[in-house]
């Protein structure tokens, strides 16, 4: 891998090492050192490690993304890093005004916002805002997915869950990887760094989730801080952001146009309420630096 070309990328904090991959057994290559590559101390430093490949051809898509969390392990798709991949390609020569993204959990169709003028980006440039089709939101909890059995005919909205001796009202989404949202009246450290792990690795969740705590501002504006799965607390998350929003819609707590207030910074989410119907989630990234892999 000595030689390979980076770009360090972030969405609202949330960062990625990003690079281009020939084809899966290069990204798999990638993916077994994404852990050192993530790596504060040791490596470049980030949340995740994401491959540009080639698109599958005949699939529809214009480019495909495979997404590795800072422990190595594989994520079905991620929103912040949608809008990162998009300044990745428009930093490169290969942006357009819209364009496909394949992804494990389907194709994420991305629409170039122009240049944002809130950030100042790489090499002096701003970075660029994104507007993403991240897709209907799955609420069943064998799509999530969530067990036991015998809940698995209903919606898991508001339900309750015990952590750590306390017990928490969850309402479970599934945006391609899943996510449990919980409503605090205050967004504490303990709260998020303690109760985050035990409900992450909740029996309930199979597949570990990535774990959303909400504070209600207003019907059209929240605050949010997210424990995501592979990562722990991240400075944004976008398909958490989605699923805050998803699930403040279905349980009678929230607007259809939202802005989500993050560590990192705010994202603009908005869904109709029908299920069948897309979530879109607008917001910037910007390029950090860039530089070449070593041996």
């Amino acid at each position: 891998m000595g030689g390979l070309r980076f770009m360090k990328v972030e969405g609202l904090g949330n960062d990625f090492v990003m690079l281009d991959c020939a084809d899966a057994a290069q990204s798999d290559a990638v993916g077994a050192r994404a852990a050192a590559l993530c790596d504060r101390r040791r490596g470049v430093g980030a949340d995740g490690v994401i491959c540009v490949l080639p698109a599958v051809a005949g699939g529809g898509a214009d480019f495909r993304m495979r997404i590795f969390n800072a422990d190595g392990g594989e994520a079905e798709m991620c929103g912040n890093g949608v809008r990162c991949f998009g300044e990745y390609l428009r930093l490169t020569g290969r942006s357009a005004k819209r364009f496909v993204i394949e992804t494990l959990a389907g194709p994420i169709e991305v629409e170039s916002l122009g240049i944002s003028t809130a950030l100042n980006g790489h090499n002096g440039e701003r970075g660029g805002s994104y507007r993403v089709n991240m897709g209907a939101p799955r609420l069943l909890p064998d799509e999530i997915p969530v067990v036991p059995a015998e809940i698995t005919d209903k919606d898991f909205i508001m339900r309750e869950i015990v952590a750590l001796g306390k017990t928490f009202r969850v309402t479970a989404v599934s945006m391609g990887n899943p996510h449990a949202v919980v409503y605090a009246e205050e967004l504490s450290d303990e709260l998020v760094r303690e109760a985050g792990p035990a409900i992450q690795r909740h029996p309930f969740f199979p597949k570990g989730v990535n774990v959303e705590f909400v504070h209600i501002i207003s019907a059209d504006e929240v605050r949010m801080r997210v424990y995501e799965r592979g990562c722990g607390e991240t400075q944004a998350c976008g398909t958490g952001a989605c699923a805050a929003v998803v699930a403040g819609v279905v349980s009678g707590l929230g607007g259809n146009d939202v802005t989500v207030r993050l560590l990192g910074g705010d994202l603009h989410i908005s869904w109709d309420g029908d299920r069948g119907h897309p979530v879109f989630m607008s917001g910037p990234a910007r390029a950090v630096f860039h530089g070449e892999l070593m041996d």
